[in-house]
């Protein structure tokens, strides 16, 4: 039984009443018996067993649940300071986007029996199972998902699905994929829709990226061949794949701005102990006059990226308001690369060691480019300065 025992079963609200220090007491107990470096997978499924992925959601609508952003938060910086970014980016791109795009087609009818969406979204709250999100396209880049090839068919009462996906997190462990296919021609955001597909279904090839980044994430790239499924593995509505896919890309660009902050202050932690540690002419460095500013202006950009979490966390969640994504995800891409540099920079050789703030800073980069990168994410600013800057004024 769920150590959570106030939550419904599927994606029902969560107890509010319960408080914030036992919710990270429970996600203490669910990593606590995890060996560090075990695999996403393991990570994955002592969360569910603890009830800790039913927990995160308290309330929905007709697109989906909606996340609690502070337990999203609290998930995400316990799960980072395991100080594995792969697994960190697995747990991310399922609590955040997968899981509630899953929860959009569930079967509200208690009457009916169990769809096959229903069925593989108990087993992914259970932490049974995994799903990968396959929205970046091999037909164009993934900042142009209305530029996608992959195809959904209707053919003989059932689905064929046929095309590629490039880049997808937890590709090579998941049992199921969650895609994102063109149900006709066209650019309209009418013609997209989500499909669940089996990763063992005959046709579905997936093959490992070719990066040694981020290596617990499982990423990989996925070959659709005409893969045949019953009607009842569409996801939601017809249609409505990307307003489902806006709708969660908002909380899912919170999460990319709670797991920068967690991330940033792990990494300053650490640098900040080496140069403390380390002496010139019988001082720390941490007390040459250069160091210190340097260092102050990094913790002055992760908290201005904290409150900026903090006063955006609920609209973002709910997505009620496209420029709170925009501007956290342009917030991360402009402050995360720009702290990790400069701690790689001053812990000096020590960087270059093996996970050391080098590779952590490589791997981070993953913060500016998944779910939209830095660039597009600045220009859908300007498209909205207007509203901003009147909102500011009241």
């Amino acid at each position: 039984m769920s150590e959570l025992a106030a939550v419904d079963p599927g994606l029902a609200p969560a107890d509010g009443e319960v408080p914030p220090d036992d919710w990270r007491r429970l996600l203490a107990r669910a990593l606590a018996g995890v060996p560090a470096g075990a695999p996403a997978p393991a990570v994955w499924r002592a969360l569910g067993e603890a009830g800790v992925l039913r927990g995160l959601y308290r309330d929905g609508n007709a697109l989906g649940p909606v996340v609690d952003p502070a337990r999203l938060g609290d998930l995400l910086r316990t799960v980072d300071a395991r100080g594995d970014n792969g697994a960190t980016l697995s747990v991310l791109v399922q609590a955040a986007s997968a899981l509630p795009i899953l929860g959009s087609g569930r079967s509200r009818t208690a009457a009916a029996a169990p769809s096959p969406v229903t069925a593989a979204q108990e087993r992914v709250l259970t932490g049974s199972a995994q799903v990968a999100l396959a929205a970046t396209d091999e037909a164009a880049p993934g900042s142009d998902l209305s530029g996608l090839g992959t195809e959904l068919r209707f053919e003989d009462g059932g689905l064929v699905v046929h095309g590629g996906k490039r880049w997808v997190t937890n590709a090579r462990g998941a049992e199921f994929l969650l895609v994102l296919a063109r149900r006709r021609p066209g650019r309209h955001f009418t013609d997209f829709s989500w499909v669940l597909v089996p990763a063992a279904a005959p046709g579905v090839t997936v093959r490992p990226a070719a990066t040694g980044l981020l290596a617990n994430a499982a990423t990989g790239h996925v070959t659709l061949d005409s893969v045949r499924l019953p009607a009842d593995h569409l996801v939601g509505a017809n249609g409505r794949g990307l307003a489902v896919f806006a709708r969660h890309m908002s909380t899912e660009r919170l999460a990319g701005a709670q797991w920068a902050v967690a991330l940033t202050g792990r990494v300053l932690a650490d640098t900040r102990e080496r140069l403390l540690g380390r002496t010139v002419d019988g001082q720390p460095l941490w007390h040459n006059p250069v160091v210190r500013r340097d260092f102050a202006e990094c913790l002055v950009r992760v908290a201005q990226l904290r409150a900026l979490c903090e006063d955006l966390a609920g609209t973002a969640a709910k997505g009620q308001n496209l420029s709170a994504g925009a501007l956290l995800k342009s917030a991360v891409g402009l402050t995360a690369d720009a702290v990790l540099a400069r701690c790689a920079q001053l812990q000096g050789a020590d960087g270059f060691a093996a996970g050391g703030a080098q590779t952590v800073r490589a791997e981070a980069a993953v913060l500016g480019i998944g779910g939209g990168v830095t660039e597009l994410m600045l220009d859908s600013v300007a498209d909205q300065s207007e509203q901003l800057l009147a909102e500011w004024r009241t």
